[in-house]
């Protein structure tokens, strides 16, 4: 049987939900694959305002001109989004980081790509890494902490605040994109229904209930329904008294000035000779 879809009425409603018990619904807001200051980029940033938004930064493909860019943008924080962006898997969907790779391989882009983003962006990049295509194989939760990194971000409920006590998930739930080609808007009903029930869910227990709401957008290729989704979007969390946008740097619990700098420096020499892959 075909999921009834949402509507904005019905997110209305949930958040009332919340209102009535005394509870706050958080939500947070990422955006992947920046690499460079755009007009794409301009746009994203203005429907924005001065809500905390966390740019997931491609530490290869990223320019000087970005973070020129983003140094302005008080609410903007940057994310580690993989290293080149490069699909690696064989079989079975894209991955940067399929569980075939080498673990050598991919500890020193995980040190590579934190000081690619501290030298350009300093304060603002975060030691949180945004798997390209949500896909990081569990062989290598491992070397986050080893390589520095405090948090990871994918897609979906999380199962619940940390991994192994050393990371904090916090994920995605609705992805504002149809990779068609090129890249359309989809069904904004699909899209509500999507928020509503992470809300749902969180509000009844049977989610996290700490894990605040992500909204995922690619501003390199979203197009105008999506920014009509988004500003209506904006305009219900802004304004209803029981929802709340909640800055990465709170939902990954790092400290105001802290980056991903002191964790490379504390870490790094353990990765100057390879690891051993698990078998």
């Amino acid at each position: 049987m075909k999921a009834r879809g949402g509507s904005w009425l019905g997110l209305s409603k949930e958040l009332d939900r919340w209102n009535a018990v005394g509870r706050s619904a958080t939500f947070w807001w990422r955006d992947d694959d920046a690499v460079d200051d755009t007009p794409e980029l301009d746009r994203l940033l203005e429907q924005a305002g001065g809500i905390p938004l966390a740019l997931a930064v491609i530490p290869a493909l990223a320019t000087r001109g970005l973070a020129e860019r983003v140094a302005g943008e008080s609410s903007a924080v940057v994310l580690q989004h993989g290293w080149r962006h490069v699909d690696h898997a064989r079989s079975g969907g894209q991955s940067e980081y399929p569980s075939h790779r080498a673990i050598s391989d991919v500890a020193r882009e995980l040190v590579d790509g934190s000081r690619v983003l501290v030298t350009l962006f300093g304060s603002r990049a975060l030691p949180v890494f945004a798997a390209p295509w949500h896909g990081f194989d569990a062989r290598f939760l491992p070397l986050l902490p080893m390589c520095g990194l405090i948090g990871i971000s994918r897609r979906g409920p999380r199962p619940w605040m940390t991994l192994s006590g050393k990371l904090v998930q916090a994920n995605t739930h609705v992805s504002l994109i149809r990779w068609s080609d090129p890249p359309s808007f989809g069904d904004e009903h699909i899209y509500i229904r999507e928020i509503t029930a992470h809300l749902r869910g969180r509000r009844l227990g049977s989610y996290d209930t700490t894990e605040p709401t992500g909204l995922l957008t690619h501003h390199r290729v979203q197009d105008h329904q999506s920014y009509a989704f988004i500003s209506r979007f904006v305009q219900i969390v802004t304004e209803h008294p029981a929802a709340s946008w909640v800055d990465a740097r709170d939902v990954f619990r790092v400290p105001r000035g802290v980056t991903a700098s002191a964790g490379v420096a504390n870490h790094a020499p353990q990765l100057s000779r390879p690891l051993s892959p698990r078998r």
